[in-house]
């Protein structure tokens, strides 16, 4: 498939042009023209180079990006991880806030839907979009059955902080850093909180709400929004996909 096609597609069906993040998002560096096999991966750093490289990879897909904030000068470390791209001609496409908000492949719709809740709402506004979903239970489930529903369908859970009833109803999800919102969670009536990670200053503000939270790490809670588009670019256009895991442990 051609490389401006594929681009084409992914900026209208993510809708990159229409929402603001902090650093340009999209294709971010320009590798060869036809692309056959995408890697998806969380992170763009060297490793993450080097390991879709060794996979075969055209075109690396990716939710961290490398460019962020001001311009960067193209020295130092990392004008040598953007010299690594240009030298080996992989493409390098970055969906950030766009893949956290998707409705049908985000993080956080994703994360509903493996461990079976039915999305209801959406929340946690960012530059004017609504990043995380409010979601419900089928019928009534345990703490503990979410937890381990998390674990065998996403990954290894960091830390549970059950301060919440024990039988789970309305639940938010916010991939990645999204302790902050847990008072807004708790504001939306939710009883429990699935989110990638927290900090000190957060750690008692669960307690204080009342409300039980899951904490399945920044990464892990970020690695399903890439694989589900990557399947949907294997499904609709025949392009092999390969999910690469390199977990940061946190």
């Amino acid at each position: 498939m051609k490389r401006a096609e594929l681009t084409a597609y992914l900026d209208d069906y993510l809708q990159i042009p229409a929402i603001r993040d902090y650093g340009p998002q999209g294709l971010q560096i320009e590798g060869r023209e036809q692309v056959s096999k995408v890697v998806g991966m969380v992170d763009a750093q060297l490793p993450c180079l080097e390991a879709a490289l060794g996979h075969g990879a055209d075109m690396l897909l990716v939710h961290h990006g490398i460019f962020w904030g001001p311009t960067q000068t193209l020295a130092g470390s990392f004008g040598r991880l953007v010299r690594a791209y240009m030298e080996a001609e992989i493409n390098l496409y970055a969906a950030h806030l766009a893949l956290d908000a998707h409705p049908e492949v985000g993080n956080n719709a994703e994360l509903a839907r493996r461990l079976g809740l039915e999305v209801q709402g959406r929340f946690a506004p960012v530059n004017g979009v609504d990043l995380g979903v409010i979601a419900t239970a089928h019928r009534e489930a345990k703490l503990d059955y979410l937890v381990d529903r998390f674990e065998q369908n996403v990954g290894p859970v960091k830390l549970v902080q059950a301060h919440g009833p024990r039988l789970v109803n309305k639940v938010a999800i916010l991939s990645g850093a999204g302790a902050r919102e847990i008072g807004i969670a708790a504001a939306l009536d939710c009883d429990t909180y699935i989110t990638g990670e927290t900090s000190h200053a957060e750690f008692y503000a669960a307690q204080n709400a009342g409300l039980n939270v899951i904490y399945g790490g920044h990464y892990t809670t970020e690695t399903v929004g890439v694989q589900c588009l990557g399947e949907h670019l294997r499904d609709k256009f025949g392009l092999e996909f390969e999910f690469v895991d390199l977990p940061t442990g946190l």
